[in-house]
Order: C-alpha cells, then structure tokens, then sequence
C-alpha cells in the first residue's frame, strides 16, 4: 500500500563511474538538494561495491537511515535492492546510468538528479516484488528486473572478457563477435512444477519488462503482481534469430512462434556452462531455483 515519505536521515550510494562519469555529478546534485531540504545526509559510498554494499546494510541494519538513495544505473539499484529486500527501509534511486531500465520502467525520473532527489522529500513508496534464489553457498540473493541466462548472458561473459572498446559499445561489439559463433543451449525449465525440456537461444525470469538498455524481453510483466514472465526463445535458426532479436527493443518478437512465455511464482532453470546475469550484473551459474516475493521492496516513488 502506498504511504506518506517522511525521511530525515538518509544514507546516500553512488557510483561515480556510472554514466560515463556522470554518476560523480549526479551524487554531488543530489547530496545538495537532499541536504537543502533539510535532510541529514550520510554517505556510505565505497570505494568498491561490496564496500559500499557492506556500509549500506550496516547503516541500515543499525537504523542509521530512514532511506537508502542510490546514484547510478541498474547495478546499483541491484545492489540497493539486496540491501533493502525484507526491510522497512525504502530505496530511492537516483538514476546516472545508460541503460537506466528499472528506474524507466517504474516510471522515475531518467537523469534528473534535483526531481528524483526531491522524491525523496515529496514523494510516497510503493511496494514491489523481488526475485530471489539461494546460492549454492548458501546465500540469499535478489533482483528486481530481469534474469537472463542465454545469449544475453553468454554476451556479458564475452564482453566482460574484453579490455576495448568501453562503454555501452563494449556489449554491441561483443553481440556482433557472439552471434556467428553462438549454438542454441539445452535446457530443462519447469515453472510452478511443470518441466519443460528444449534447446533455446534464451530464458529469461522477468520480474520487470527489460533489460540490456531498452530490450522489453516481458513488455507485460509487471512488478507488483506476484509472478514471474518467463520467456523462452526456443531454437531457431541463426539467420531467423538475427532477424528476431532487433525486435525485443519494442517488445514486438513476443508475437513470434518460436517465443513461449508462461508465468509462474517459481523457476527452476538447468543448462550447462552458463552463468546467469541479473540488472545487467553477473550473477549466479546454473542450475538455479528461483522464486518471486511479493512486496520484498519498498520503492521511493
């Protein structure tokens, strides 16, 4: 249910290299209109993630904030949703990345620093549902967007693997170099019990509608309705899944014959030798269990 933001202290993230730098200025902005407003602001930046992860949920943990606002793109609002997933504390997001897909696509403020910083003070929260799975270590893991693991999440190992060029460029040069090479995946996907064997170009776990800087892989799904859209591309030829692939920025290849998309609450996904991504982040190898969790999140809205 949504509620009156009241937030006097607030613990501020931000990534200076999101954006190609902007992330830096952004956080600057922000600390200045939160702190105009009367806030207390306390920064728990780090000078790598899991520092900044670990500041972040001691601060919070401790009740040093009312809120946790993170400054950059969809990977901190990964890291800010494992902070805040399961507590009171909401999350603001103040977006400085460039593909920016959470933050768009629940309708917040997209590289404007001053109105999702005055959110914070004039705003409400909504909750939203998380995805969630345990590691095979033993540890509990969320995201919020979308999970992938195929070839989007084969692309992000190959361009995580390459020293040039940088930028968003990086993963449009590691698709052209993947696509020649690239061979269906077998794999084994049961949703709520129902188990499907096959061999596809991807399956996503949809908790949002996209990913990857505008790709609407589940243009339908939707944050706060307790399921997850998993999307299957089954096989398909390389020439017909090149002709595909440039449609899932308008959502469009959903009408394909080879797209299946079924919704379940939870996901068991099997392949070899592929390590999932989550938010644009590296995130877990398969086999995975997964499961949505309906309002894990409370969100600065």
């Amino acid at each position: 249910m949504p509620g009156a933001l009241r937030l006097p202290r607030v613990g501020l993230l931000t990534n200076p290299t999101a954006g190609r730098g902007r992330g830096a200025t952004y956080g600057r902005q922000a600390a200045a209109v939160l702190r105009a407003a009367g806030h207390d602001v306390l920064d728990l930046s780090g000078p790598d993630a899991a520092t900044a992860a670990r500041r972040a949920r001691e601060a919070v943990d401790a009740e040093r904030v009312d809120v946790l606002t993170v400054v950059g793109g969809d990977g901190m609002v990964h890291l800010g949703a494992n902070v805040c997933a399961g507590r009171p504390t909401p999350l603001a997001v103040v977006a400085a990345g460039t593909g920016n897909d959470n933050a768009r696509e629940l309708g917040l403020p997209i590289k404007s620093p001053e109105q999702a910083a005055l959110l914070v003070t004039a705003g409400r929260t909504r909750t939203v549902d998380l995805g969630r799975c345990l590691t095979s270590t033993g540890q509990t893991r969320w995201w919020i967007g979308v999970l992938g693991g195929g070839f989007d999440s084969v692309v992000n190992e190959r361009a995580a693997r390459m020293p040039w060029p940088r930028g968003p460029m990086r993963y449009n040069v590691a698709v052209a170099r993947e696509l020649p090479v690239f061979r269906p995946i077998p794999y084994v996907v049961t949703v709520d019990g129902e188990r499907t064997v096959t061999e596809a170009m991807l399956v996503a776990v949809a908790n949002g509608p996209a990913f990857g800087g505008g790709m609407r892989i589940a243009p339908e799904a939707s944050y706060d309705d307790g399921l997850f859209d998993v999307v299957i591309l089954h096989r398909v030829s390389r020439t017909e899944f090149v002709r595909v692939f440039p449609r899932v920025f308008k959502g469009t290849h959903v009408s394909h014959p080879r797209v299946e998309i079924r919704h379940g609450r939870r996901v068991r996904l099997e392949a070899a030798g592929i390590v999932t991504q989550a938010d644009g982040e590296r995130f877990e190898p398969l086999p995975l269990d997964l499961e949505v969790v309906p309002e894990a999140l409370s969100v600065v809205s």
